[in-house]
């Protein structure tokens, strides 16, 4: 069994996505490995640690676990230097091994004053990976366009792609191949009202809809222009978000399995603080997934 292989198996179908779990605060500790052993319990595979993450980020979780696997989604590569990566990456394979997976990304020209040619400087960021000996199947990168799915492929164990669609789960897969780890984030709205689902998921959408990396994608996946606008149609809501009742909920997360991905990693939008940890909101996804 290939180490790729491996890596399925240990995250499995379903994992989490929080910037929550990748607190700063020493104080969380303990309540991060307690959230993290609650997950391992309930049988998600993975936390994939949102916004710039690293690896001493992973620490707490899996110091609170047996089998959880944890990874940055992602770490730029902007605000993190290869060589620094390579020795922390190291540091926490050695006390944690196997469980521990270095997802990469180049933010956007809005976040990164350095933002230069950012595919070049990702092939690069990978060289110095290389040669420090982190291994290629150990780490993933947050793909969106063709090129970079294509460097997943390569020089990666796969890709984590962010705010996407089954449509683009699709063709991601077809780029990827069979052997590769694909493993979309998804966005979940634990409401059935139409409008109040919505209202919550474009407050979410908002901070994106300003990110050209991502409204490019959108257009290159058949989106206008007007799907772009006020905030976001119902037509692209609905496409890059789940909500309404548990056979619905299921039915779009399946969407996204049905379309070639190997694991979702479900980030639940409750309208609070990206810090706080919904708790209760995992319990409810994982009873719903059986």
């Amino acid at each position: 069994m290939s180490t790729v292989s491996t890596l399925k198996d240990r995250i499995g179908r379903y994992g989490v996505w929080s910037v929550g779990l990748r607190a700063e605060d020493p104080s969380r500790r303990g309540e991060l490995a307690e959230a993290a052993a609650e997950l391992e319990e309930l049988g998600y595979g993975a936390a994939w640690l949102g916004g710039s993450s690293a690896a001493r980020h992973a620490v707490p979780l899996l110091e609170g676990t047996g089998r959880l696997v944890v990874g940055t989604s992602i770490q730029s590569i902007w605000q993190y230097d290869a060589e620094t990566s390579a020795a922390a990456f190291a540091e926490v394979d050695a006390a944690h091994p196997g469980r521990f997976v270095l997802g990469l990304g180049v933010s956007h020209a809005k976040l990164a004053d350095q933002y230069r040619r950012p595919y070049s400087a990702l092939v690069s960021y990978l060289d110095v990976l290389d040669e420090a000996g982190v291994p290629a199947d150990r780490r993933v990168l947050a793909a969106l366009g063709s090129k970079t799915l294509e460097l997943s492929r390569d020089r990666a164990a796969g890709a984590v792609p962010y705010l996407v669609t089954p449509e683009h789960t699709a063709q991601a897969r077809e780029i990827l191949g069979t052997g590769p780890l694909l493993a979309p984030e998804l966005k979940v709205v634990l409401e059935t009202n139409p409008s109040r689902a919505r209202s919550l998921a474009r407050d979410a959408l908002a901070m994106y809809l300003a990110l050209p990396n991502y409204t490019n994608n959108f257009l290159r996946h058949g989106f206008t222009e007007d799907d772009l606008a006020d905030g976001g149609s119902d037509r692209l809501v609905d496409a890059v978000f789940a909500w309404g009742d548990d056979s619905r909920i299921r039915e779009r997360i399946n969407a996204f399995h049905e379309a070639g991905a190997d694991h979702v990693a479900l980030q639940p939008i409750t309208g609070g603080d990206r810090d706080s940890l919904p708790r209760e909101e995992w319990r409810r996804l994982a009873s719903l997934l059986g």
